[in-house]
């Protein structure tokens, strides 16, 4: 624990010890506290967080870069009628997010709307 300006700052690894000291059988969170000298409800917010993966040692930082690679794609559309000579050509993109076990493949022009609810339902 370190004190900086009259307020109390635990590390990720004091309180996660904290915390599971609650988790024995037949200890009671409200003593724990008390021996840390820690307000119960703060033991109870830790342990929430614990149970959410807050304190893991591996846990990367979700703020983290992650590899991108563009490239270019080129599609021609096709008409039906032999009359027209000339074919519509169009530029599109594509973007391929690779997150753990899920794959996501946007195609065309992206709306930074869809692609923002797209990253946030892979990161849930």
């Amino acid at each position: 624990m370190e004190v900086r300006g009259g307020k109390r700052y635990w590390t990720k690894a004091e309180r996660r010890q904290i915390v599971e000291e609650t988790l024995k059988a037949g200890v009671s969170a409200s003593a724990v506290a008390r021996a840390h000298d820690i307000n119960t409800n703060q033991v109870f917010f830790w342990r929430r967080q614990y149970r959410e993966g807050w304190f893991e040692e591996n846990k990367g930082d979700t703020t983290a870069l992650v590899p991108v690679k563009i490239s270019a794609t080129e599609k021609q559309a096709v008409t039906t009628r032999p009359a027209v000579k000339l074919a519509a050509r169009t530029i599109t993109g594509a973007i391929d997010i690779e997150l753990g076990q899920a794959r996501v493949r946007i195609e065309g022009s992206a709306d930074p709307e869809c692609v923002r609810a797209v990253m946030e339902g892979l990161v849930r």
